[in-house]
């Protein structure tokens, strides 16, 4: 597990699908955004390409429970989601920009 996977523990989630997000932070972890050219069969993105996502948020934005959101809507709140994220990180002094 990474320093930015375990960072994950105990936040709040950054992706905040309303009506799904459960604001659970013991559930929250990193989330990879799945973009093409940075990620493929059995290759995850790297660990800057995350949002902080609570259970529930994560398991809507990978297509493991249905939602009343679009793909799209979802790809763009995880993609929020992940820039929040990075925005935090930045701040605390994890990664610099």
């Amino acid at each position: 597990m990474s320093k930015l996977t375990k960072l994950a523990r105990d936040r709040e989630c950054q992706v905040r699908l309303v009506g799904i997000c459960n604001r659970d932070p013991a559930t929250t972890v990193l989330a990879h955004y799945r973009l093409a050219g940075t990620c493929g069969m059995g290759v995850k993105p790297n660990n800057l390409q995350g949002a902080w996502a609570c259970s529930a948020c994560h398991d809507a934005c990978d297509g493991r429970a249905k939602t009343g959101y679009s793909q799209d809507e979802l790809r763009l709140m995880h993609l929020e989601g992940v820039m929040r994220t990075i925005d935090i990180l930045v701040r605390e002094g994890s990664v610099a920009a």
